[in-house]
């Protein structure tokens, strides 16, 4: 199994629109942080979707050990 690249130390703040789908990066590899930009073929990962429900704000996680995907947990703040 691969293991995903650390795309960043700290979650990503989105304004998300009700209604919308975001496809999360899963892998780390994407341009685009925190969403896919189809950098993850050839590996074993897929992005994750994420309807949002309501208009707010929300924190992907950026650095790809969240518990939580897509959404941060906090895992940024322990040791890589």
């Amino acid at each position: 199994m691969d293991n995903p690249v650390r795309a960043a130390d700290s979650p990503f703040a989105v304004d998300v629109e009700q209604g919308k789908s975001y496809y999360w990066c899963a892998c780390g590899r994407s341009a685009s942080q925190p969403f896919c930009d189809g950098s993850h073929k050839g590996t074993t990962f897929q992005p994750t979707k994420y309807e949002a429900a309501e208009s707010k704000t929300v924190y992907f996680c950026g650095c790809k050990a969240t518990a939580s995907a897509p959404l941060c947990d906090g895992s940024h703040k322990k040791s890589p």
